[in-house]
């Protein structure tokens, strides 16, 4: 029933045009790729109740965002235990699968939001939904290789290119899908008019002789639980709608005949250098190299100096220059940077690794860690300067230099299976590619957890100094106790630097800008030890090498 899909069956003939290979792959690559606009739903996820402002039995931002690294090392295991499964089913079979899970995975969160359980999120988007973006991932990877032996940059780019570019579309898709499933929750009308009372940490005021929970925004009082962020429409929307598409797409994958090659190929010698191995690595020959475990530290590094601030891209834009300035960083701009990061992605991944071609995949990778040490080094100066001086130029300074390093992001991405091929041959470079994305799903821990840790303290820190700031009386008049409570006010989402702006003195200068500073300096210090590995790469000893 299912031979359709297998490799035997998609073998194009010698006529075949192989530029019709790249469309199904950038089809499938945009639709798995939209999980780089995860912090689009971030917003939503922790106002799940409140809708307009966090409620007490809210997610937080430490939980959901750990949903973006869940998926991501599913996204690596999968690809590890896949590729050699690929190589003997072929494309087609596998992309199939992909579309069921990552479609599967979006539906199945769909049933956690709506019933309010976090791991329904965890399972299906995160470890369903990862599954679905490994085999979508590795699907064309090697495919195009062979299709492309005259260019392995440009065509690991080419397959690699609209899973960066998934947020430019998957962005403003997800904005809008949101904005028609938004329900605005119940107001009770300003809170100057209401007897609100706070019973442990929580805002409740009493309607007809029942004790109901409130959100303040704007001082104005809404009911929780009264209306709808739109999230629960939108994953059932996209769950159905990636699997159409990637399920279509997928059958329009070809393999080359054996031995098949572009008319009037000629193999380049100019461009080989030591580290090219004109013969072929096996998959288990290539992981008792060093070589491997190098190029999986290069990997790890330039990902994970990149994907925790990807993972929460509109919250940092907005807590840093929000408060600056508001005319200018709103929501609408920051849902844009959302949908620039995607384009610089999309664009460093063709771009960088075309230029690989001619310049090597060792000195590109010399390009991104020491160009990303200075780009990471410049955040915290403008957040620094623009806190003290809200000017326009400290904002173009943090764009630029975001968007620079979002291009070496995906670029990395881009470059490796090229990097791979010359190291161990373009034989087998699809099952060893999926082996290295391992260290995908380490930078998937390590990225988010350093930047939402270091944020969370930061943060927290930042407060309670407001804090200090502010005469208990005043304090108690705003939140309804004093400050010797702020633990439990802060973890139930009542104080935070918002409120806490609003009560201080005059003058007091707003944190909220500075509180990436750490995660910045740490970043940087990823792409040192990168930079050190890259270093090390030499060519794989002969005795490794297939005759």
């Amino acid at each position: 029933m299912f031979d359709f899909l297998k490799k035997e069956k998609i073998i194009a003939g010698k006529d075949y045009n192989r530029w019709k290979v790249p469309v199904a792959s950038i089809l499938i690559h945009m639709c798995i790729g939209s999980v780089y606009a995860w912090s689009i739903f971030n917003p939503a996820l922790i106002k799940l109740e409140g809708v307009v402002a966090s409620s007490a039995n809210d997610w937080s931002l430490s939980e959901v965002v750990w949903i973006f690294s869940v998926a991501i090392v599913s996204l690596g295991i999968s690809a590890a235990l896949a590729g050699k499964w690929l190589e003997r089913v072929g494309p087609r079979m596998v992309g199939v699968c992909a579309a069921i899970t990552w479609g599967g995975g979006f539906i199945i969160g769909y049933f956690g939001i709506i019933t309010h359980q976090l791991w329904l999120l965890y399972l299906g988007y995160g470890v369903i939904g990862g599954i679905g973006l490994g085999l979508g991932y590795v699907s064309p990877v090697s495919t195009l290789i062979r299709w492309f032996p005259d260019r392995r940059g440009m065509a690991t780019g080419m397959a690699i290119m609209g899973f960066g570019g998934g947020a430019m579309i998957g962005g403003p898709l997800k904005r809008w899908l949101l904005s028609v499933y938004y329900k605005a929750p119940e107001s009770l009308g300003a809170i100057a008019d209401l007897n609100l009372q706070t019973v442990d940490g929580v805002r409740v005021v009493e309607m007809n002789n029942t004790i109901v929970e409130v959100v303040v925004q704007n001082s104005e009082a809404f009911i929780v639980g009264t209306g709808n962020t739109g999230i629960d429409g939108t994953f059932l929307t996209l769950g159905i709608g990636y699997f159409l598409i990637m399920t279509l797409a997928s059958m329009f994958y070809r393999i080359p005949a054996e031995g098949c090659k572009p008319a009037n190929f000629v193999e380049k010698k100019e461009r080989r250098t030591n580290l090219i191995t004109i013969k072929n690595v096996t998959v288990d020959n290539a992981m008792k190299t060093p070589q491997f475990y190098l190029l999986w530290i290069v990997l790890c590094m330039n990902v994970s100096a990149g994907i925790g601030v990807i993972g929460i891209a509109k919250t940092m834009i907005t807590e840093i220059f929000g408060g600056s300035m508001p005319g200018i960083v709103d929501g609408a701009f920051a849902s844009f940077y959302v949908v620039m990061i995607s384009v610089f992605n999309m664009s460093g991944r063709f771009i960088w690794a075309s230029a690989s071609d001619y310049i090597g995949r060792k000195n590109t990778y010399y390009v991104f860690f020491i160009l990303g040490i200075g780009l990471y080094l410049t955040i915290p100066y403008a957040a620094a300067a623009v806190s003290a001086n809200p000017a326009v130029q400290y904002l173009v300074m943090f764009y630029g230099a975001t968007m620079i390093i979002f291009t070496m992001y995906g670029g990395g991405f881009a470059t490796i299976p090229a990097y791979l091929a010359d190291i161990f041959g373009t034989k087998n470079v699809g099952a060893i590619h999926g082996r290295l994305l391992t260290a995908w799903s380490t930078a998937g821990i390590v990225g988010p957890l350093a930047i939402t840790k270091l944020r969370e303290f930061s943060v927290v820190d930042a407060m309670n100094k407001l804090a200090e700031k502010i005469d208990n009386a005043t304090f108690i008049k705003a939140f309804g106790t004093g400050k010797e409570n702020i633990e439990r006010l802060i973890e139930t989402n009542t104080v935070t630097i918002k409120s806490l702006m609003d009560i201080a003195p005059n003058g007091t200068i707003d944190p909220s800008a500075t509180i990436y500073n750490t995660t910045m300096y740490t970043m940087a210090g990823l792409l040192v030890v990168g930079l050190i590995a890259n270093y090390l790469v030499k060519s794989v000893d002969k005795k490794y090498q297939e005759d």
